[in-house]
């Protein structure tokens, strides 16, 4: 242990700054560093060594430092003009990989606390110089090195055992949405229930509600849809059930719009980036006095879907948790005789649906599920009363798995762990 020595960087390494403008590069046969993980190529080699490549910039600026990664290259290759190549003048005392090992897991310490700047915050080769690192002998720096690379490939394996967990759990949650509404999770409920009001009953009373609402010229009197066909069905329902069409259950696509200079400050307003695709689950609130805007919106009530015709593959729709105003490439959908909110929403994401709604989207940069497409779409009815049971047990297991998420999450964070566990190992007891 007397052996390892704390020494400065400026005095062990030469450091380079890059010269290359990272918009600027030429694509070539050699590796480019910048900011980002992966490596750019360019035309042109300005260092042929192994070296450590340290970004001279905050990665995420405004005013805030911060350091994602620090790079280790060697050969023939070029560097950003925002990062440094710090080169050991003697690799029999100071190993390059070591170095990258070092800096990376300490960089929070030594490096970041470097940075300096209000608006554009910036790390100085000067500031640079003046890092200490603590020096094993040679030898160690080898072992560390190989060391570290047994812990890199066992961590991999259990990121990669992570991510087929992950795929598993996605297609899984898919599966339990498909059985749902198509009755399968509920064969028990219906043998204890023999006697539950058919959606036959229920289709009728959601005609009643609409036919008053066109009476009384709140909605307008949509196109008669077509029968559904036989080929149409893409699968068997219980008996009780009933196959219906999204523009017979809901009015789809003639939502209210208001002008921006109506909208209130308050009033909560929901774009499509503020929707977490897959999941259903809302990821930002804003209210209109913080996301001004001059576009027309759609106007929206508590319990009403809100699903996006914009690239419908993104599965982004919801159950809206209270009033608002929504953008246009977002369709309000209202709820109509007592129907379960949760129950349309989960129709709404079976994998049938998904098909039918990616076969017919039109526009290539900005695919849309067009209006009379959407209101042609099935959709899978169940009584009111079942449609509650199905949404419990759907509940139920989908906190399972987001049990089970959480799992996957921790293993994800206990392969971290096991690295930074070793390196403090290694590290922390010699600064």
């Amino acid at each position: 242990m007397s052996n390892w020595q704390k020494v400065k960087i400026g005095d062990v390494c030469t450091i380079t700054k890059g010269v290359i403008g990272i918009q600027k590069a030429i694509a070539g046969e050699y590796p480019m560093i910048s900011l980002a993980e992966e490596r750019a190529t360019h035309n042109e080699f300005q260092f042929d060594c192994e070296a450590v490549i340290i970004p001279l910039v905050s990665s995420t600026g405004h005013g805030h430092a911060s350091m994602k990664r620090v790079h280790y290259q060697k050969g023939k290759f070029a560097v950003g003009s925002i990062l440094c190549a710090v080169i050991p003048n003697d690799t029999n005392f100071l190993n390059p990989k070591y170095l990258h090992i070092y800096l990376s897991y300490l960089k929070d310490k030594l490096l970041v606390p470097l940075m300096r700047g209000a608006a554009n915050v910036s790390l100085s080769i000067a500031n640079i110089k003046t890092v200490e690192v603590v020096v094993p002998p040679i030898d160690r720096q080898l072992e560390i090195i190989e060391l570290e690379k047994i812990l890199r490939r066992q961590k991999q394996k259990l990121d990669q055992g992570n991510l087929f967990q992950k795929s598993h759990l996605t297609l899984l949650r898919q599966q339990i949405l498909q059985d749902a509404i198509s009755g399968k999770l509920t064969t028990d409920w219906r043998a204890k229930n023999p006697d539950t009001e058919p959606a036959s009953d229920l289709l009728k009373q959601i005609k009643a509600e609409k036919e008053k609402l066109i009476a009384e010229k709140k909605i307008k009197k949509g196109k008669p849809l077509p029968p559904i066909a036989k080929d149409e069905v893409p699968f068997e329902l219980p008996e009780g059930w009933e196959w219906c069409r999204l523009g017979e259950i809901t009015i789809y696509g003639t939502s209210k719009k208001v002008e921006p200079k109506n909208i209130l400050d308050d009033t909560w307003i929901l774009d499509l980036e503020d929707i977490e695709k897959e999941s259903s689950r809302i990821i930002n609130y804003e209210n209109y006095k913080n996301r001004k805007s001059n576009s027309t919106k759609s106007i929206f009530k508590k319990g009403d879907i809100l699903y996006s015709k914009l690239r419908p593959y993104l599965d982004k729709v919801v159950v809206a948790p209270k009033d608002g105003v929504c953008t246009t490439e977002i369709l309000p959908l209202p709820i109509f005789g007592g129907m379960d909110s949760s129950f349309f929403m989960y129709a709404m994401k079976r994998r049938d649906f998904l098909r039918y709604a990616d076969q017919k989207v039109k526009g290539m940069k900005m695919p849309r599920l067009g209006t009379e497409d959407g209101k042609r779409a099935l959709f899978p009815l169940p009584p009111r009363a079942e449609q509650r049971a199905i949404v419990a047990k759907v509940e139920r297991l989908m906190k399972d798995m987001s049990q089970l998420d959480k799992k996957i999450a921790q293993n994800a964070n206990n392969a971290e762990t096991l690295m930074q566990a070793f390196l403090g190992e290694v590290f922390e007891s010699k600064l």
